[in-house]
């Protein structure tokens, strides 16, 4: 039995006062409405209309559960609308999982029109450069770049394709010179992202598929791609980079390309979030927004 159905008909057939009235009204037969109520009564376990031959009576416990009737299908008619209205236009708190980096350089060129364009939705940033758990803290989505997803529930959606890049500053190469081939980078220090796996060592290819696995000596390490990007520019060592973190660093030059002819594998940008067979609003038009804005990458030339 649909319940609900049921006490829509209930309702119906006491707003109006006969079942020939509610049939009526709802496009349905005198028996289709009857045998739902005389269900919903078996269910509930007690008579909710005394039946005459010219009206129809409440009794005391139809009473009771009439009022409660038009008290649940009241708030449910109210939930409906404001669902419609949520579907909509996004709005509430949309929690928004970033890495650090990302956060400070990318987020300023696409935010400020995304809260623009959905004045009622609320952004709430989690910075971190560790993987965390979406359905424990609670976050909606994640925008990560990696080459390497955990396995997991998740849904990951690929937007865009960062290059990762060898890069010192001009007065690191006048000092110590500059690097002609793969093997050259075991003289030199690393500056190295003490997240991975194997900081130190490097996975170079070139076009004609070579490849060269280097380890270099490394001379400064941190937990923070920021912090490796101001010892580069310092002067400090050689480091790799995903291209969106130095790309302004490359353009005044206070970094140089180093090795160009060859490649560290490319990671991906992707946007992360639960696995649900509804989106809700807000992550649908975060996801749509940032998927078109990174269709050409700001830091692809």
């Amino acid at each position: 039995m649909d319940q609900l159905s049921a006490m829509q008909t209930f309702r119906r057939v006491v707003d109006l006062g006969s079942f020939s009235a509610a049939a009526s009204q709802a496009g349905l037969s005198h028996t289709a409405l009857s045998r739902q109520v005389t269900q919903l009564e078996r269910h509930l376990g007690t008579q909710l209309l005394a039946r005459t031959t010219r009206r129809l009576h409440l009794t005391e416990a139809g009473a009771l559960f009439y009022r409660h009737c038009v008290q649940i299908l009241e708030q449910m008619q109210a939930m409906t609308l404001e669902l419609s209205e949520h579907q909509k236009q996004p709005s509430g708190t949309l929690r928004l999982g970033v890495a650090t980096a990302f956060g400070e350089l990318e987020l300023g060129r696409w935010l400020p029109e995304f809260v623009e364009r959905y004045p009622q939705l609320q952004i709430e940033l989690h910075c971190s450069d560790r993987f965390i758990d979406l359905l424990e803290e609670e976050i909606d989505i994640c925008l990560r770049v990696t080459d390497h997803l955990p396995d997991s529930s998740l849904v990951a959606r690929r937007l865009a394709t960062s290059e990762v890049l060898l890069v010192a500053a001009p007065r690191y190469l006048e000092r110590h010179g500059t690097p002609a081939s793969p093997d050259d980078l075991a003289s030199h220090p690393l500056l190295g992202y003490s997240q991975l796996l194997h900081p130190q060592r490097l996975l170079l290819a070139n076009e004609a598929g070579e490849q060269r696995q280097i380890l270099m000596p490394r001379r400064v390490s941190a937990n923070s791609p920021m912090a490796l990007r101001a010892a580069a520019i310092g002067g400090l060592g050689i480091a790799s980079f995903d291209c969106f973190i130095v790309q302004d660093a490359l353009a005044d030059g206070r970094l140089v390309p180093v090795l160009a002819d060859w490649r560290l594998a490319a990671r991906g940008l992707y946007a992360v979030y639960p696995q649900s067979r509804y989106l809700a609003p807000k992550v649908r038009a975060l996801l749509d927004f940032v998927q078109a804005f990174y269709t050409r990458p700001p830091w692809r030339p």
